[in-house]
């Protein structure tokens, strides 16, 4: 039994492509009988002619290393593209290690631990990038005797 036409009509009416159109097996003479566009849309009002589900693309992979992403997997070497600095920017660095380090020397200064000449003279070595971390500036300050001991030199 050939129904290529009535298919064709049939995608044409309900807006899709000939391959999405579904056909009710059992009801192949109604469907045989069904020459015009009002035939073919009675038939899809009684359900006969229908259109196939739209497939969807599963998302649960996507969802599954989305999650493994959030917990800090999958971002080894091999998973990298660009230079360390295309992901963490210099200036980005710069300004959380500059920031961490000026906040430990004001905090050291206000406790009394550096005086005033101590402090001018860290900061503006925190400024030309001398000091890698704040740890470097407190073995720095220690080496070099310039912290006081309970606000006592």
């Amino acid at each position: 039994m050939n129904l290529r036409s009535q298919k064709r009509v049939a995608a044409d009416v309900l807006n899709i492509g000939v391959n999405k159109v579904w056909f009710n097996p059992e009801k192949k003479e109604d469907i045989k009988k069904a020459i015009t566009k009002v035939d073919i849309r009675e038939l899809v009002k009684q359900g006969i002619i229908a259109a196939k589900p739209k497939k969807g693309v599963s998302r649960f992979r996507a969802k599954k290393a989305a999650l493994q992403k959030r917990k800090g997997r999958r971002s080894g070497s091999g998973s990298r593209k660009g230079k360390m600095t295309s992901r963490l920017p210099r200036k980005k660095s710069w300004m959380l290690r500059i920031r961490a380090q000026r906040k430990l020397l004001s905090l050291l200064k206000e406790k009394g631990i550096l005086t005033a000449q101590a402090y001018r003279d860290l900061r503006n070595k925190a400024k030309g990038g001398f000091f890698r971390s704040r740890r470097h500036i407190k073995l720095y300050a220690e080496d070099r005797g310039l912290m006081k001991k309970d606000g006592k030199k």
